[in-house]
């Protein structure tokens, strides 16, 4: 059975990326293989296992994207030639910032040194050029001003770095998934991507944004009209699962990163057709897109570079106890709305149990309660914690997050008293064990246990990245080697500059994937990586050029 394949399926179709013809017949190309073929009453197939040998007519895209989230969506702006400038009229309020960028006012942030224009700056991110980007985006936020962003953007068209974002749903990733009835942590302004005001975007839908903050739905919404807006819809495709990553070949160059990053070796570059490719046959993706019937059409792409833009919403965290695979054990909002909406929980004379101490719980907590649905909240921490994520919130600004917390710290449970009627935390309490008849085991710090009954459990103590697809689920490519990846634990180590991976080479990261939570500040994994890829691009083209001028051919 046929498997698409760009080593097949693309060769007649583009050749010198750097091409406007070609770069038109490559997207076209796309569209044929994964758009228009899914309309035509073609033969379905299975997802396949066959493995394609690479062979001497591999073409390569500069670079795939996996995942279809503000990640995504930001760097695939930036690789579509998008460039931010400083505007004429901008003042930034840090003044030595300012310096640094009046000293290049002529060059794009993208061209620019961000080493140099991010040292000195403070921020909620741990990644530099995160901060740098916010900052210029939303300058001084964090101490409660609205300026306007200092920048401006340019679509500089032979800046276009051919790629593909790949995504299992619209564009917006998650964000499409949320539970609709809860606000976002962020402000609506916070959540915007660049070039498109969130708020000029509400007004012009008629929507309502008389509060700062708004509903996962709204976002979303932004998100998918953010890519059409801005042209961005050739380069994503939807509906499609990733099954493997994997390299093609490890060379001399992946053991010294020092002389990857510095010198482009000639060795794999390509010849077509007596003209010379700028790639290198770095990576091979698999993975299917399912059509709307259901059948999964699988497709084979190869890539110089790939993008893991997925976020940690896939895994849910699991408590790792007895029990906790049955039924009556959930790990999702989404699971527990629904076991609302259907009538479920209507009538029941025992309480929901809802273990954690972040916001998703909260969010939990806050949807019982507003059902008349009696709750009992356990979490290990204690209330005083000054970790726990209530303590980093305004008041004012979150006044239904700090109600929940108000009830977790006046409305616990203690050795001597019954449960309260409505809600009852457990705090310094973890769950041992889950029980057929719907019964749990608790354990408190000091050693005590309590048996309690309930009618549905929700274990919601965050969420972990699926890497299944790349060599070890991607467990070699964290700060702490062979461990899972999680954002907050142990994110994948990158170049804080570059935002490649520091253990393997032409892998790039963003997001939460390397701690950075917030839609503020994955935007600048977008900006590292463009102007990574931005300068490899220039250093390959003076390399033909100065070949070509030698008189020596690429062999």
């Amino acid at each position: 059975m046929p498997v698409w394949c760009c080593r097949c399926s693309l060769a007649g179709h583009f050749r010198s990326y750097r091409n406007p013809e070609a770069e038109g017949q490559l997207l076209n190309s796309f569209t044929q293989y994964f758009g228009d073929s899914l309309g035509r009453k073609i033969k379905r197939m299975p997802l396949i296992e066959e493995t394609v040998v690479p062979g001497d007519s591999l073409l390569t895209l500069p670079i795939v994207v996996i995942g279809n989230g503000p990640s995504g969506i930001c760097l695939s702006y930036l690789l579509s030639g998008y460039r931010p400038y400083l505007s004429p009229e901008a003042i930034h309020p840090n003044p030595v910032l300012h310096t640094k960028l009046e000293e290049a006012r002529h060059l794009s942030i993208v061209d620019q040194d961000l080493e140099y224009l991010s040292e000195g700056l403070e921020g909620r991110s741990s990644n530099p050029v995160a901060v740098l980007f916010d900052t210029l985006l939303h300058p001084d936020a964090d101490f409660g001003y609205d300026y306007p962003p200092v920048l401006h953007w340019k679509l500089e068209q032979h800046n276009y770095i051919p790629h593909i974002v790949l995504g299992k749903g619209p564009p917006g990733g998650a964000w499409h998934s949320m539970e609709g009835s809860m606000l976002t942590i962020s402000f609506g302004d916070w959540m915007e991507l660049p070039g498109l005001s969130f708020k000029e975007w509400a007004a012009n839908k008629r929507r309502n944004t008389k509060s700062d903050r708004v509903m996962p739905e709204e976002i979303a919404c932004y998100y998918k009209h953010y890519v059409k807006v801005m042209g961005l819809q050739k380069n994503f495709r939807d509906n499609v699962y990733i099954t493997s990553v994997s390299r093609l070949y490890r060379g001399k160059d992946d053991e010294d990163r020092t002389q990857l990053n510095e010198n482009i070796s000639t060795q794999h570059l390509e010849m077509e057709d007596g003209q010379k490719s700028l790639i290198k046959r770095n990576w091979e993706v698999r993975g299917y897109q399912r059509a709307t019937d259901g059948s999964h059409v699988p497709f084979c792409l190869f890539a110089e570079n790939v993008a893991l833009a997925t976020g940690t919403f896939d895994s849910p965290g699991r408590l790792q106890v007895e029990g906790e695979d049955f039924p009556f054990v959930l790990h999702s909002m989404s699971d527990f709305g629904a076991a609302i909406s259907k009538g479920k929980l209507r009538g029941k004379p025992d309480p929901v149990l809802i273990v954690g101490a972040g916001l998703t719980a909260a969010d939990a907590v806050l949807c019982a309660y507003n059902n008349n649905i009696p709750v009992i909240h356990v979490f290990r921490r204690r209330v005083t914690d000054t970790s726990l994520i209530f303590k980093q919130l305004p008041k004012k600004l979150y006044p239904e997050y700090h109600k929940v917390y108000h009830m977790m710290c006046t409305q616990s449970h203690t050795v001597d008293s019954n449960l309260h009627s409505a809600y009852t935390s457990f705090p310094e309490h973890s769950v041992l064990s889950f029980k057929p008849e719907m019964k749990c085991v608790l354990q408190s710090a000091c050693g005590l246990k309590k048996i309690l009954k309930f009618s549905v459990a929700l274990v919601l103590i965050g969420s972990h990245p699926n890497l299944f697809f790349l060599k070890d689920q991607g467990h070699s490519i964290g700060h702490h080697s062979n461990q899972p990846i999680t954002c907050k634990g142990n994110p994948i180590e990158i170049d804080p500059y570059t935002y490649e991976c520091t253990k393997e080479a032409n892998l790039f990261a963003l997001g939460p994937l390397v701690g950075d939570n917030f839609v503020r500040f994955l935007k600048g994994g977008a900006l590292g990586i463009a102007r990574c890829l931005a300068i490899r691009q220039k250093k390959k083209h003076e390399l033909i050029e100065s070949r070509d001028g030698g008189g020596d051919g690429v062999p």
